[in-house]
């Protein structure tokens, strides 16, 4: 009874703790910024199907013109390098493919090799001061963020549709514990799932 006290109590200090040092805004202001975005590329990619072109068709072309091989080289880079494509439109592309469960699969794991590389990747900034220096200054809030909620800030960028990559360089650069982050990032893996399954039904 005392341990179940105790447990509580730090959950309701962890709550607290996160509300009082705005966890909860800042998710809430990032699914806000994320929100429109998303909306506009569901919108358009809907529009494109049901009025110009049927996505299935096009993206069965956009296989045929490009190995898969040159299609995961070029997500993985994205994903390593601050998140520049939407992922979205990639589970898209593996609807199409002959094994497209394989294929979504690899793209979660690819997805979470590349918050890896972020992560190391903010990590060895560490070792050039001008770049570091520099690097502090353009992600001064994302690492002010990191040393707040850690972990819980990597839960959210890996699950939600959040700067994945920003949120492991910034994890890297604070020397967050490797194995640590390694096991919060793996919600990126349970993303794709659900990304998938929803695109897979509209498509």
């Amino acid at each position: 009874m005392q341990k179940d006290r105790i447990k509580k109590n730090k959950w309701k200090q962890l709550h607290l703790y996160y509300t009082y040092t705005g966890f909860y805004k800042f998710i809430i202001e990032g699914l806000k910024s994320a929100f429109l975005p998303t909306v506009i590329i569901v919108g358009a990619l809907l529009y494109v199907h049901y009025n110009v072109i049927n996505i299935n068709v096009a993206l069965v072309n956009f296989t045929q013109n490009y190995s898969d091989f040159a299609i995961f080289s070029v997500f993985f880079a994205s994903e390593s390098i601050l998140g520049l494509i939407p992922p979205d439109i990639f589970i898209a592309w593996t609807k199409n493919t002959d094994h497209p469960i394989l294929f979504l699969s690899i793209l979660a794991l690819l997805s979470y090799l590349g918050g890896v590389v972020s992560y190391l990747s903010g990590k060895a900034m560490l070792l050039i001061p001008s770049v570091n220096k520099f690097m502090f200054t353009k992600m001064s809030k994302h690492i002010t963020n990191m040393r707040k909620w850690g972990g819980f800030l990597i839960a959210v960028g890996a699950l939600l549709p959040l700067p994945f990559a920003m949120a492991s360089m910034a994890a890297g650069m604070i020397k967050f514990n490797f194995k640590n982050f390694l096991l919060f990032a793996l919600l990126r893996l349970l993303r794709f799932i659900i990304y998938g399954f929803a695109i897979y039904q509209m498509l």
